[in-house]
């Protein structure tokens, strides 16, 4: 229950900060879109910065609870994040929530159920510095980095590329939580001077850096309901591959359970679809394509 509550609590943090960064980041210079120098705009703006506070409370959280869990039932509850953007995003337009709205809340909130009830996750032994491990992680980091060369350097519609940008965040994110999972076991077994020596938590910053740049082209580029639901679904998805994949997670395999938990997921993928689309989700300023062909490359 301990940690049902930490990724509650942590998805409500990201859901709130994700809402205040949009806000911030359409009011961005669009020569800055996938470049370092985006930060640099962005971190003299209040709003903005109050987001990145609540997302950095979020991810201490979700840390937290990664430490106490596993990672396969702490991603579906991460993915509620999306609930809590939404009901700040509803309060803000004034938008009634109707059957789109009421549909996407019951599928991702009984998805999540489904696949943690019928799957069991349950911890293992992780698999270490294994072949798989390394596999997983290059495949993952792999499409993030391709499907982020498509929305830069192709001239694609505005409303693909925040997608393509969120999913390339999403799968980011999920890496990153695998990869705080394994920093947590390294500091729970050795304390700091084991987890300083080990690269884990280098290559965490290095790749929340990188998907912060992701994150805020993509809510420069287009409204949040383009982006905020391809970001939500990914990081799950990345976090329950990595978990299962090397870090020695187990869920049931019987097929009854195999076939809820595959419901489940697409519940979840389901309802963020709706919940995001929902007109009560910010539309922000965002950039018409006319202006985005304008635009260097």
């Amino acid at each position: 229950m301990t940690v049902i509550l930490l990724a509650l609590g942590a998805a409500c943090c990201l859901g709130l900060g994700f809402v205040f960064q949009q806000a911030a980041a359409q009011h961005a210079p669009m020569k800055d879109f996938l470049s370092l120098r985006l930060l640099l705009d962005l971190v003299r703006m209040p709003l903005w910065v109050a987001g990145i506070g609540l997302m950095v409370v979020g991810m201490a959280l979700g840390a937290v609870a990664l430490g106490m869990g596993d990672i396969t039932l702490v991603e579906p509850l991460l993915a509620t994040n999306l609930l809590f953007a939404m009901a700040l995003s509803r309060r803000l337009t004034r938008q009634r929530l109707g059957r789109s709205g009421w549909a996407g809340l019951w599928l991702l909130a009984g998805g999540v159920t489904a696949f943690i009830v019928a799957g069991r996750p349950q911890g293992g032994r992780s698999s270490g510095d294994h072949m798989w491990q390394w596999l997983i992680m290059g495949m993952v980091l792999g499409v993030a980095l391709l499907l982020a060369a498509v929305a830069k350097r192709e001239r694609v519609h505005v409303s693909l590329e925040a997608a393509l940008l969120g999913v390339a965040a999403g799968l980011i994110y999920g890496l990153q939580d695998a990869l705080t999972r394994i920093s947590g076991e390294r500091f729970g077994h050795g304390g700091w001077s084991a987890l300083l020596t080990s690269w884990q938590p280098y290559a965490i910053v290095v790749l929340g850096v990188l998907a912060l740049v992701m994150v805020q082209s993509a809510f420069e580029s287009a409204p949040l309901r383009l982006s905020l639901p391809a970001l939500t679904a990914a990081q799950p998805l990345a976090g329950i591959l990595c978990g299962v994949g090397f870090l020695g997670d187990q869920l049931r395999v019987t097929p009854g359970a195999l076939a809820w938990e595959v419901i489940g997921i697409v519940a979840v993928v389901a309802g963020i679809v709706l919940i995001g689309s929902h007109p009560a989700m910010p539309p922000g300023a965002g950039r018409t394509e006319n202006a985005r062909e304008l635009q260097p490359r």
